[in-house]
């Protein structure tokens, strides 16, 4: 009896243990560095960033966690990796389309950023080889009034060719710039749309946005409106092409009709820029030299 007492004992013992066990196995707890993955529509493809987010933790990071004149992997866990859908240049400098992880040797004045083509080096910067640099730049640091907890990278100021991304943490801030150059291909694909689909809006925004021939883009935009006469979008591109075009009254005239057609369409972001438009033309209407009153002589009797 007394046999059967430990065995069961010794079972329910084994029991447990795996019971708690399966249980470690399936706990949920959240993770130091959480993950983190962005996905940025740029030029005539996209960004991709995936990195892990360390934090503060009340702890010094620049000088003491992370320590100057040495190769960080810019992150935390797996190695920190941006990836281009085309070729673009980076402060500068030539990049082809392609993945690639981030280092940087944080300074107290200056960054060294480079991009690197081992996307498996992680952490091991023991084994950092430079020869493995597709590119590398100086950043001058930016230092920040209010501290930023969790490590973080940003793409900002976003135009049809060009952005920002800043890496961000504690009170430090470096940024670079990215710049697509697309307009040869984008021309030629304008060029062909014309003759097949005509994309008279999409070809006239391009103009508009890129400092192309506006008269070109007015009478594509025109077209445009044509086609679809309810497109207070289309109406509003037209208004700022007259703008460019120094027809303000024309512009206001214009904006007004975008405006009205918005407010029907329930758009207030196109009200709101409509008005803009039509405070910015009144202004530079102020800004124009009076007209000279020319007096005409009477004719004598």
């Amino acid at each position: 009896m007394k046999k059967k007492r430990i065995i069961y004992s010794m079972l329910f013992a084994i029991a447990l243990g795996f019971g708690s066990h399966a249980q470690a196995q399936g706990l949920k707890v959240p993770v130091p560095s959480p993950q983190q993955k962005i996905s940025q529509g740029f030029a005539i493809s996209e960004i991709q960033i995936d990195y892990s987010r360390p934090s503060v933790k009340g702890r010094v990071i620049f000088g003491d966690l992370v320590p100057y004149g040495k190769v960080w992997r810019t992150g935390a866990n797996s190695s920190t990796t941006i990836s281009f859908g085309e070729d673009v240049k980076i402060n500068g400098h030539d990049v082809k389309a392609g993945t690639y992880a981030i280092y940087t040797v944080p300074g107290p004045t200056e960054w060294k950023l480079s991009l690197y083509s081992d996307l498996k080096l992680g952490g091991n910067v023991n084994s950092y080889d430079t020869q493995n640099e597709v590119i590398s730049i100086q950043l001058p640091v930016k230092k920040l009034a209010d501290k930023i907890e969790t490590f973080t990278i940003q793409i900002n100021n976003l135009t049809d060719v060009s952005a920002n991304i800043s890496l961000a943490w504690e009170n430090t801030s470096v940024s670079f710039n990215v710049n697509a150059e697309i307009d040869e291909d984008v021309m030629k694909s304008i060029e062909k749309a014309m003759k097949d689909n005509r994309p008279y809006g999409q070809a006239a925004s391009y103009y508009l946005n890129n400092g192309k021939d506006l008269n070109q883009a007015y009478d594509w935009i025109q077209k445009a409106i044509d086609q679809a006469p309810y497109a207070f979008w289309h109406i509003l591109s037209k208004a700022k092409i007259e703008k460019g075009l120094k027809k303000h009254e024309q512009a206001i005239e214009t904006a007004n009709l975008a405006k009205v057609k918005a407010a029907e369409a329930q758009s207030p972001d196109y009200v709101k820029m409509s008005e803009t438009l039509i405070e910015e033309c009144k202004a530079e209407i102020q800004k124009l030299p009076a007209k000279p009153i020319i007096n005409t002589p009477k004719k004598k009797k």
